[in-house]
């Protein structure tokens, strides 16, 4: 099977591209500049090709212009160097002022209030895409949406600059696979996978992520690309409700739930270890209910997905209760007390809150008459329902009457944090082993 720097794509405008592609004389632009965007680009300027990034969000671009990361996975040195070069260049009109050759969108694709999906940037970037669409362009949709997208609404837009995909312009659909903050696994050498509308349009977008990825996974069509971040993410959504309801059931019948899949990940096979106190993030929360969304709209019902969206759901309720009844049993009621939350960021090491369970948890205990404070490096400021809160120094634990462990960031002196605090409330079984009547487990 020939390697994607070897295939030979037919027509004039294909050779074209696929040259400028091999020679990293294509211009490429990244439409959307977060945890997605912003890596992709330092990889494509790593790999050579001269790189524009666009973003709406003008604060975005002015720290990207003076070098400066707001991204936990992209080194501030290496992006410095590629501005400083000119190599990068960022914008909020970039389709507009500039020229390119590849487009990759990686804008947010969140959910509604109705909890549809909404995909309003998408369709603004793919509008301003449309009105400056040249010849020999590819563009690749990564963000996370329902199967049908690319072709049902991103091609009759692009088409109606009166181009012909898979002749005069190349769409394709790959998914983004980031995990933030994860030390081994980061842009470049998570395998990509890529869908085009025409073969030749997968032919393509191959090629060009083979140019600065480890791997590239082809499949046969955009929806198939759509479908596989949705898996994935279905995946551990409903794995994580399987766990949470473990923990439910655990809790009742005065089992500790940590000891049980401790001992289960003893396993060298078929099993995998999930725990936390709820959902949170762009993905696992949000990509399952895309899918279930566009199920329905075929007349069929994922109940699956359905129930572990309410188990996962009920999480925040459940660290809540524990808080309360943590406090009954040193005669404290919830009323009036002092709540310090540790982290509330939706998971270890990341700045990123959407989604973050935390956001519900002070929501609920300040409905029950909680003062609330957290402590989270990652994360100076929040906005919480009843306004602004400011990240305080973990020595604020010892004022409070309980503390309670959300995101175990490894920046926390937790052997501190012990000593401090007169009440742990630990949801991620930071004190394994450590028996203490100050010390609540999940």
């Amino acid at each position: 099977m020939q390697s994607a720097s070897e295939v030979k794509l037919s027509g004039h405008i294909a050779e074209e591209l696929s040259e400028k592609i091999r020679t990293r004389r294509a211009k490429a632009c990244v439409v959307g500049l977060g945890y997605v965007g912003l890596p992709l680009a330092v990889e494509l300027g790593r790999a050579g090709f001269p790189v524009i990034g666009v973003d709406k969000d003008w604060e975005r671009v002015e720290k990207v212009r003076a070098g400066e990361s707001y991204v936990s996975d992209v080194e501030e040195k290496a992006l410095s160097e590629m501005v400083r070069s000119g190599a990068f260049q960022a914008g909020q009109d970039g389709l507009r002022e500039a020229e390119f050759d590849t487009v990759s969108i990686c804008v947010p694709t969140p959910l509604r209030k109705t909890r549809d999906p909404d995909l309003s940037h998408v369709l603004q970037a793919a509008e301003q895409l449309a009105a400056h669409l040249r010849t020999g362009t590819l563009v690749v949709l990564e963000s996370t949406t329902y199967p049908g997208t690319t072709e049902e609404v991103i091609l009759p837009m692009l088409e109606g600059s009166g181009l012909k995909v898979g002749e005069d312009f190349f769409l394709c659909y790959s998914p983004e696979r980031v995990d933030p903050g994860n030390r081994d696994y980061h842009t470049r050498n998570i395998p990509k996978v890529i869908g085009g509308v025409t073969p030749a349009c997968t032919r393509m977008g191959e090629l060009f992520y083979s140019q600065f990825m480890d791997r590239v996974v082809p499949v046969s069509t955009t929806r198939v690309a759509e479908m596989v971040k949705l898996l994935e993410s279905t995946f551990r959504m409903i794995n994580i409700g399987l766990a949470n309801e473990m923990a439910l059931m655990c809790d009742h019948m005065g089992i500790d739930v940590w000891e049980v899949i401790e001992a289960a990940a003893s396993k060298p096979f078929g099993f995998m270890p999930f725990s936390g106190p709820g959902l949170g993030g762009h993905c696992i929360p949000v990509d399952p209910i895309y899918l279930s969304w566009k199920t329905k709209q075929t007349g069929h019902e994922a109940r699956l997905i359905e129930l572990a969206a309410q188990i996962n759901s009920q999480m925040p309720r459940f660290v809540a209760d524990k808080v309360q009844a943590a406090l009954n049993e040193h005669s404290k009621p919830v009323k009036g007390s002092r709540v310090h939350l540790i982290g509330v960021a939706y998971k270890r090491d990341v700045s990123d809150i959407r989604e973050s369970p935390a956001l519900d948890i002070i929501a609920l205990l300040e409905k029950r008459g909680a003062t609330m404070t957290y402590t989270d490096p990652h994360v100076p400021r929040l906005l919480t329902e009843s306004g602004e809160m400011e990240s305080q120094p973990l020595e604020t634990a010892g004022s409070a009457d309980c503390v309670v462990i959300v995101a175990d960031h490894s920046a926390i002196d937790y052997d501190l944090l012990l000593r401090l605090s007169r009440l742990v409330v630990d949801t991620r079984n930071r004190f394994p082993g450590i028996e203490s009547p100050k010390l609540v487990r999940l």
